[in-house]
């Protein structure tokens, strides 16, 4: 009995620490690069890489459950966020400020049964989640801060 109390703390402990360190490589949209920066635990727990593309960066930031994409403007300010792993981020740190609106509009969107795509749009921020089993993806970003000649297709 006492084992098996021990191994089930463990278990959640685990699981705590492993979920707790999948969301804090989370940038926010909408806000400078260095909200993620400003983590120094999170990125040394993490690999950092940095493509140039025609008018954004793309950094991308890696833990063992999932990778996450911030589209970066040469402004500094995160105009897209994506995603795959396997699990969805906690997308309360993601979206920032428009994490209410997000969650308004998710309360009112019906659930279709066997669906597993997600695609919530409002007046600021489009959301949309897909993917199955160890192969969980989505991308949120923020039309108005997409930088001029940047396709959202290339939100990836």
């Amino acid at each position: 009995m006492k084992r098996s109390l021990y191994a089930l703390l463990f278990g959640l402990g685990l699981a705590a620490a492993f979920l707790t360190a999948a969301g804090r490589v989370q940038a926010t949209l909408g806000e400078s690069e260095d909200s993620v920066a400003s983590d120094e635990t999170a990125l040394a727990a993490a690999r950092l890489s940095t493509t140039a593309h025609n008018g954004y960066r793309v950094r991308e930031l890696q833990t063992d459950s999932v990778a996450v994409r911030e589209y970066v403007t040469p402004a500094g300010v995160i105009f897209a966020i994506a995603w795959n792993g396997l699990i969805h981020p906690d997308l309360t740190p993601l979206l920032g400020s428009y994490n209410d609106e997000y969650q308004t509009a998710l309360r009112h969107t019906p659930r279709e049964p066997g669906r597993r795509r997600l695609h919530i749009q409002t007046n600021q921020v489009v959301v949309e989640k897909w993917g199955h089993m160890r192969n969980l993806q989505g991308r949120a970003y923020a039309p108005a801060l997409i930088p001029p000649g940047v396709s959202v297709d290339e939100i990836k």
